[in-house]
């Protein structure tokens, strides 16, 4: 058990700008609390204190270490310190309501000692870098995708004959036709017309966008991981986000891990004479959109897939189980080409 080779857990419970720190021995005592700033001052007032109240093996269990806790957990890895990440606690009952921050820092320490199965933190470096990336190029999407819509929800009140006009144009011909118009103040459709090419120029611009970030992310994958490219189906947005859910070798201990963080481990659904699995609901999303978008080039393109799926079926599996099969496998398969790759300088 991880609380026998330890003498001291230090929780902490993460904000913006500052953090509450308990320092708990292995019987569960507070043997000491303090708050600090989250600045690079505020940490190694932290670590101070923590050398001087907690000597001997200690462990550092902290909330937040994908956000407000980043910058402390990078901090205390590179001074050699040992981190896990603690989920912050659901407010739930009469008793979730009850919250301090004094209080999240004793409990994040406590769940060591209860023998709750922690996450290493996330590395940063080039990591946090495609991480960025992505978060930015899904931001563009989302934009793009909103622009597109805007434009075709004002294309049903323009005038004939120009409505009949765009609505025959396919997307890319709708955005350069659009994107040309030249409306003068003196049409009555001035306003139509205008707005027509803010959206189409706006689509137009955010598409340059995403087609940018997308080759800065390909670029990294190649730097960091240029064997999972290889892999059938996997694209370089597939692939950077599987590196950032990943993170590094050693952090999801075990492929059955990796398969429930990406919510594609079977759940037991029983019921009476009923005996099946269902999907997973939960897990990081993200990365379960990775493993999906994989798995639809496979069940297009992969003769083994498409073979595995007519097999399944044929033994009684509804498509939608087959599918959650396949998706196990695939995010057991994707695991282990992972942890067997080599660790970029």
């Amino acid at each position: 058990m991880l609380a026998d080779e330890l003498d001291y857990v230090i929780g902490v419970d993460s904000h913006r700008d500052q953090h509450a720190l308990a320092i708990v021995d292995v019987r569960g005592v507070l043997a000491g609390e303090s708050e600090l700033r989250a600045d690079g001052g505020g940490y190694r007032r932290a670590l101070r204190l923590v050398e001087r109240r907690a000597p001997g093996r200690r462990l550092w269990a902290i909330e937040g270490t994908g956000s407000y806790a980043a910058g402390l957990a990078r901090f205390l890895v590179a001074r050699g310190e040992r981190v896990l990440e603690v989920e912050r606690p659901r407010r739930t009952g009469s008793r979730g309501r009850l919250k301090t921050d004094p209080l999240d820092a004793l409990r994040a320490a406590r769940l060591v000692l209860a023998g709750e199965a922690l996450a290493e933190p996330r590395r940063g470096g080039r990591r946090e870098s495609l991480r960025a990336l992505l978060t930015a190029r899904e931001g563009t999407m989302q934009a793009q995708r909103a622009a597109l819509c805007q434009l075709r929800s004002l294309l049903v009140l323009v005038d004939e004959p120009l409505r009949s006009q765009l609505r025959r144009l396919g997307r890319p011909a709708l955005l350069r036709r659009c994107a040309q118009l030249r409306p003068r103040a003196s049409d009555d459709r001035y306003g139509q017309l205008l707005a027509l090419r803010a959206c189409a120029r706006r689509a137009l611009a955010l598409s340059r966008e995403a087609a940018e970030l997308k080759d800065a992310i390909q670029a990294e994958v190649a730097q960091l991981a240029p064997s999972l490219l290889t892999e059938r189906g996997v694209g370089p947005i597939s692939a950077a986000q599987l590196l950032v859910s990943w993170s590094h070798r050693g952090r999801i201990k075990s492929e059955a891990a990796f398969a429930r963080l990406a919510g594609a481990a079977p759940i037991p659904a029983q019921s009476g004479n009923t005996t099946r699995h269902r999907l997973d609901r939960g897990g990081d999303r993200q990365l379960n959109r990775a493993l999906h978008t994989i798995l639809l080039s496979r069940r297009r393109h992969d003769p083994k897939t498409i073979a595995y799926l007519q097999r399944r079926q044929h033994n009684g599996k509804t498509t939608r189980e087959a599918v959650r099969c396949l998706k196990r496998y695939l995010a057991r398969t994707l695991y282990r080409h992972l942890e067997a790759m080599p660790t970029p300088t």
